[in-house]
C-alpha cells in the first residue's frame, strides 16, 4: 500500500502533466493557421482547454476578448470557476475562465489545482500572444496594400499627366477653331447650335483636363490666407435652388471664427463642390445635406453628410482611386474624389470617409492650421 500510493500519485500527476503539454502544444497548432482566423482559433481553443482540467466532462470554457464570448459546446455556467486574463500590450482585453457546471470537492484553489491555475495563467498568456502577433500580421498587410495603392496612384498620375498635356493642345485648337467660326455672319441656324455643342463638349473636356492635372499635381495650388466658413458660403450659393428642386434639405453649421488656414480657395471650392455633387448623387430621391466647419487643436475640417444610398467598406476602400465609379456610364468620370484627395494632400491635409449601405456617407477633410485663436 506504501508503494502503490506514491506510484499512483506520481502516474497521475504525469497524466495532468501530458495534458497541459498536449493543451499548450494544439493551440499553437491552431494559431499556425491562416492569416485572419482569429475567430477560428479561439474557438477551437475552448475545446482544448476544456480536455486539459481535471474533470472534463463537468468543465465549460469561455473566451472573453473585446466583448466577443467563445464558448465551449453545451456551455453551462456555474459557480465555481478560476479565470485569467488576457493582456495584450499592457492593456486588459479579456479574460480566458473555466467553469464547472456540478460542486467539486475543495482543492488547492476550489475544486482546482494549483497546475490548472499556472496553466490557465500560461493560456491566456498564450491567447494574448496570439492576438498581439494576428493583429500585427493583419497591420503590416494593411500596410503594404496602402503601400501599392500608393504605388498605383503615383503610375496613374504620371499617365494622367501625360495624357492630358498630349490633349490640351488639339484640344485648345478645336475650342479656338469653334469660337472664330461662331463669329463669321454666314454661322446661323442648326450650324451656329452645332458649334454651341462642339464648344461646349470641348470645354467640358478642357475641364477634365483640369482635373487630371490637378490629380498629377502638375497645377500647384496657389496659396493664400482662407476662411473655411466664406469658402463653405461661396461654394454653396450654387446649390440652394437645385437642392430644392431635387427635395434635399441643405443644412450649415459655420464655427464661428475659425483661424484663417493657407491654402488655395479655388481649389478648396472644387474640393466642396466635388463633395456636394457627390452627395446629391447618393440622393436621387431626395433627403438631407448636412454640411459643417469645426476647429481641433491643429486643424480645420469641413465636413459633408448625406442620408443617401451609403456604401460598402469595398467601395469605400477605392473611393479614391482615378476612374472608380459607381455611376452609370456618362454620369461621372470617377475623377472627382481622386481630385478631392489630391488637392487635400496637397494643403498638407487628410480626408476621411463614413459610410454604410442605406445609412449615408459621412466626408470630412481636415487641413493644418498653426494658430491658437478661433472656436473650438
Amino acid at each position: 500500500m506504501t508503494e502503490d500510493g506514491p506510484s499512483r500519485s506520481a502516474e497521475s500527476a504525469l497524466r495532468e502533466r501530458v495534458k497541459e503539454l498536449t493543451c499548450l502544444y494544439e493551440i499553437a497548432q491552431l494559431a499556425a493557421g491562416p492569416i485572419g482566423q482569429l475567430d477560428g482559433i479561439l474557438q477551437g481553443a475552448v475545446e482544448v482547454i476544456r480536455r486539459a482540467w481535471q474533470y472534463p466532462e463537468i468543465a465549460h470554457v469561455r473566451i472573453v476578448l473585446d466583448s466577443r464570448e467563445y464558448l465551449s459546446p453545451g456551455f453551462r455556467d456555474g459557480a465555481q470557476r478560476q479565470s485569467a486574463p488576457i493582456v495584450v500590450g499592457g492593456v486588459r482585453r479579456g479574460k480566458v475562465e473555466v467553469l464547472y457546471s456540478e460542486v467539486m470537492a475543495e482543492l488547492d484553489e476550489g475544486p482546482f489545482m494549483k497546475e490548472e491555475r499556472a496553466l490557465l495563467e500560461a493560456v491566456a498568456a498564450q491567447v494574448a500572444s496570439i492576438v498581439e502577433r494576428r493583429e500585427a500580421e493583419a497591420e503590416r498587410a494593411a500596410l503594404q496594400e496602402q503601400l501599392r495603392h500608393a504605388d498605383r496612384l503615383a503610375t496613374i498620375g504620371q499617365l494622367a499627366a501625360g495624357v492630358a498635356h498630349e490633349l490640351n493642345e488639339p484640344l485648345n485648337n478645336v475650342l479656338g477653331f469653334a469660337q472664330l467660326a461662331k463669329k463669321h455672319p454666314s454661322v446661323v441656324g442648326q450650324v451656329k447650335a452645332d458649334i454651341d455643342r462642339i464648344e461646349t463638349a470641348a470645354l467640358h473636356a478642357r475641364s477634365t483636363i483640369r482635373k487630371l492635372l490637378v490629380f498629377a499635381r502638375q497645377a500647384p495650388p496657389q496659396m493664400t490666407d482662407v476662411d473655411i466658413n466664406q469658402v463653405v458660403e461661396e461654394g454653396l450659393q450654387f446649390f440652394q435652388s437645385r437642392c430644392a428642386s431635387e427635395g434635399i434639405i441643405l443644412t450649415v453649421a459655420l464655427c464661428p471664427g475659425p483661424p484663417r488656414i493657407a491654402a488655395d480657395p479655388s481649389q478648396l471650392n472644387q474640393v466642396l463642390v466635388n463633395l456636394v455633387v457627390n452627395a446629391m448623387q447618393a440622393m436621387p430621391n431626395g433627403g438631407r445635406l448636412a454640411v459643417s466647419t469645426g476647429v481641433s487643436e491643429q486643424s480645420v475640417f469641413l465636413s459633408v453628410e448625406d442620408t443617401g444610398i451609403g456604401m460598402t467598406d469595398e467601395v469605400a476602400a477605392k473611393l479614391f482611386v482615378p476612374f472608380f465609379t459607381t455611376k452609370d456610364v456618362g454620369q461621372g468620370t470617377g475623377l472627382g474624389l481622386p481630385v478631392a484627395h489630391g488637392i487635400v494632400t496637397s494643403h498638407g491635409g487628410t480626408i476621411r470617409v463614413e459610410s454604410s449601405p442605406g445609412q449615408g456617407t459621412r466626408i470630412t477633410i481636415e487641413l493644418p492650421w498653426g494658430r491658437t485663436e478661433g472656436c473650438t
